[in-house]
């Protein structure tokens, strides 16, 4: 027998996996094929779900951790997924990363480190403008390969339903590969060792990285003293592996919701974690509406123009029950603007009570366009709005809990500086990304190990 669940009210509202349309949104394509949209909304309702409850309440508690101050989290992953580079190579890159920076921040904090991918669902980006104009010609903006193509022409820009479809298919095929990655030799502590070593031989920061790396190699030769191996541990030869995306698109998130028989809650199974934008965290609006009702845990981006009291409300709001593990704040607001803006935002949760974890995108704040035309983030902003919030939550008296990074394992040129030096010359040598600028693997890596050494000083 379903466990019946008492469903909390805002603004008077009974909430249901759909109560979200009764609301004003944000963000949301014009389809002009109301009833293919239908269609594949009906289609999506009836296929198996993404993810589990029980994979997103695994995540939860480990979250809980990381309210606790007692673990970290890693969020990372494209800034918006492609159909078109999607391939092996590109994930099994993505995975490589992700595990390397895991192992420098684990021996930086000295705590678990908990991975969440910006994957298996990112492929749908909130836009400043409804339509982008060139020689004269006005099309709809590119919304990510969710809803249309890149292509500055009249079909392939309006939005497409069946794109929906495709994004379902692909994101399931790449957890399961993800999955089968992560329980094998492939995420072993000897391995990801293997790897960090390769990148300090051939890194020009090498001596500075040389000791964490030769430490962390010390301390894998005690465990395995200790009779402790990947054979025998499974913490040593296997990775948990979770999924996260902004759940920009509503009616993908609605009919991707199913409701647990063994206790009554809904929860969005397109994905362990939803995150709402800060294009869309109105509080009256439908993204708040949506994410209020879902069990998984969820993020929220917070920008500079966000104030103390509009926090608590939104907090409030999505965390009523201020239950650890279920909300994390994901500070974004540009290296100029952070010691200004978030002392005030973290100071009035920790007075109020509310268990939170604070986690920091450095990217979004950060783009600045350069001379040549591309859109680019420099390294060092992005190194530098890191190390302002581990000394504002210093000072603060509260735990600095993750980071959040838009990168990849391929080797692309559209981030300028760190140890490669990429230049603004540099840029369109292979500049790639769909939207915006990502760190390479290299800078990913390079800038896990400048936060391992923020750690260990904090």
């Amino acid at each position: 027998m379903t466990p019946t669940v008492k469903k909390k009210k805002v603004s008077g509202q009974a909430w249901s996996p759909a109560s979200w349309r009764a609301l004003p949104i944000r963000q949301q394509p014009d389809y002009l094929d109301e009833k293919g949209l239908r269609a594949v909304e009906d289609k999506l309702k009836s296929v198996p779900p993404l993810t589990s409850p029980s994979e997103a309440n695994r995540l939860k508690r480990q979250l809980a951790e990381v309210a606790a101050g007692r673990a970290f989290l890693l969020q990372g992953g494209d800034c918006a997924e492609s159909f078109a580079e999607y391939n092996e190579a590109n994930l099994r890159a993505f995975a490589r990363v992700m595990l390397q920076m895991t192992m420098a921040l684990m021996y930086g904090a000295g705590k678990p480190v908990v991975k969440v991918g910006r994957i298996a669902g990112q492929f749908a980006k909130p836009r400043s403008d409804g339509t982008e104009k060139i020689g004269g010609v006005e099309l709809p903006s590119y919304r990510g390969d969710m809803v249309n193509a890149m292509e500055f022409e009249k079909g392939p820009r309006q939005a497409d339903p069946e794109r929906l479809l495709q994004s379902y298919y692909q994101s399931g095929a790449t957890l399961n590969f993800l999955r089968a990655l992560f329980s094998g030799s492939f995420a072993s502590v000897d391995t990801i060792t293997r790897w960090n070593t390769d990148f300090i031989e051939h890194s020009s920061q090498s001596k500075r990285f040389q000791s964490v790396v030769e430490r962390i190699g010390e301390c894998v030769s005690f465990v395995r003293a200790c009779g402790l191996t990947p054979d025998t541990v499974r913490q040593l030869s296997e990775a948990d592996v979770f999924t996260s995306h902004e759940g920009l698109l509503l009616p993908y998130e609605e009919a991707l919701t199913r409701q647990n028989d063994d206790d009554g809650k809904y929860y969005a199974c397109s994905a362990h974690m939803l995150w709402i934008g800060e294009r869309t965290r109105n509080l009256e609006e439908a993204h708040v509406e949506y994410m209020r009702g879902i069990a998984n845990p969820i993020g929220c981006k917070v920008g500079p123009s966000m104030s103390p009291d509009e926090l608590l409300r939104l907090f409030d709001a999505l965390n009523p029950d201020n239950e650890a593990g279920r909300l994390v704040f994901i500070a974004r607001m540009g290296v100029g603007k952070i010691g200004d803006a978030l002392p005030g935002l973290v100071r009035k949760l920790k007075e109020e009570g509310r268990r939170i974890i604070w986690s920091c995108d450095p990217m979004h704040g950060n783009t600045i366009k350069s001379p040549n035309g591309y859109k680019t983030r420099k390294f060092t902003d992005i190194l530098s709005e890191v190390r302002s919030f581990f000394a504002i939550h210093k000072a603060e008296g509260t735990y600095a809990g993750g980071v959040h990074f838009e990168m990849t394992g391929q080797d692309v040129t559209e981030c300028l500086g760190g140890a490669q030096a990429i230049s603004e010359v540099d840029l369109g040598s292979r500049y790639h990304t769909h939207c915006d600028p990502r760190l390479n693997a290299s800078q990913s890596l390079e800038l896990a190990f400048l936060i391992a050494e923020e750690l260990r000083r904090n």
